[in-house]
């Protein structure tokens, strides 16, 4: 192909892209086309729009399967349970009628899991999950106990 056979080549290749890219003129449809009412020159008072009552809608829990090597702290931690694990203590009071001990879960336990805990609530899982102590497998601690009975 000569140099004058490319440009040739070129142009209508442009051409066609071109034609083809832009929309042609508009068919006609017999579809009725919308029109903006007109304004009224009447002094009609606008009338008050009514407040929207939104009903709070309580979240719904989840629940979570206990795998071998979890715990509540990584439980907790995982993103989609709080992303925090410190947040533990609320998992353990949302199933003091599962768990007795917080040091020990078992592989196949479902823990529900709540949504929604108000900020008092996380905040005493977090005071509770930073100053709880020592602790050991297999007993309750006295700091737990308290923890429960909030």
């Amino acid at each position: 192909m000569n140099k004058k056979n490319i440009i040739k080549f070129t142009s209508l290749f442009a051409m066609v892209g071109l034609l083809t890219a832009c929309p042609g003129p508009e068919k006609p449809t017999d579809e009725p086309v919308p029109v903006a009412p007109a304004a009224t020159a009447s002094a009609e008072e606008p009338k008050a729009e009514e407040p929207v009552v939104e009903t709070p809608v309580a979240p719904s829990n989840d629940t979570y399967l206990v795998v071998r090597g979890d715990s509540l702290w990584k439980i907790s931690g995982k993103p989609d349970i709080y992303n925090n694990p410190y947040h533990w203590p609320l998992i353990y009071k949302a199933n003091r009628d599962k768990i007795n001990d917080a040091d020990l879960i078992h592989p196949g336990q479902e823990l529900t899991i709540e949504r929604g805990s108000s900020s008092a609530d996380v905040d005493a899982a977090v005071e509770h999950a930073k100053t709880r102590g020592a602790w050991s497998l297999g007993v309750v601690e006295e700091s737990d106990k308290a923890y429960l009975n909030r």
